[in-house]
């Protein structure tokens, strides 16, 4: 992580997006709060433009560096990354991410880490923390909550192997001790399906799956 002038920062894609978070509060730049509580790295951030609370990658990316399948470096203007919702160029392109330059505001430290801390203080009391997860697991359909047409479906706690709906927050598939990538699958395939069953909505994953 580096420093590149008065608001903006230069991550690289492996580093965590908390990490990045708490990078640019101890430099009094704001604009990162949003992604302290988000699981996963930049690189992946970039890659699905993820977000929480109001804030998206997209609001706050000034370019992104890239090496393509045939070995070519590039580097994408927030424009030409095409981001939407959980969206960016990325998906389907092979490129890999290297890094990511973020445009940020200054701010007072003490209102960057105040803002970070109430809104770790709305996930903990929303949220599974205590139990690993890939973070919020489909994305939002048009017009509803998926966690909402979860819980509606009656799946709070269906569980498969150690894998299993959340009882707090039916959004989030959890480990509830040994769950294999296989049981997660399963998982969220038979979600979407209960809930398709029962609403006519289809949900898709936010959790990329290779």
């Amino acid at each position: 992580m580096e420093r590149l002038d008065d608001t903006h920062i230069r991550v690289m894609a492996g580093v965590t997006m908390s990490r990045a978070a708490v990078f640019a509060a101890n430099l009094g730049l704001s604009g990162l709060e949003f992604a302290h509580g988000i699981p996963g790295t930049v690189g992946g951030g970039v890659y699905m433009n993820a977000g929480a609370y109001g804030g998206e990658i997209c609001q706050i990316c000034q370019c992104v560096e890239v090496l393509t399948q045939e070995g070519e470096y590039k580097c994408y203007n927030a424009e030409e990354m095409n981001f939407s919702y959980r969206h960016s160029r990325l998906e389907g392109s092979g490129e890999i991410v290297i890094s990511a330059t973020f445009d940020l505001q200054p701010k007072s430290q003490e209102e960057i880490r105040g803002q970070m801390q109430e809104l770790m203080n709305k996930r903990k009391a929303s949220q599974p923390l205590e139990f690993p997860s890939a973070g919020s697991a489909f994305k939002r359909p048009v017009g509803g909550y998926a966690a909402a047409l979860i819980d509606g479906a009656g799946l709070k706690g269906f569980r498969i192997g150690d894998a299993a709906v959340s009882e707090k927050h039916a959004g989030f598939v959890i480990n509830m001790g040994n769950a294999t990538s296989k049981d997660v699958k399963e998982v969220l395939t038979q979600v979407v399906k209960k809930v398709k069953d029962s609403s006519g909505i289809e949900l898709h994953p936010e959790i990329r799956i290779w």
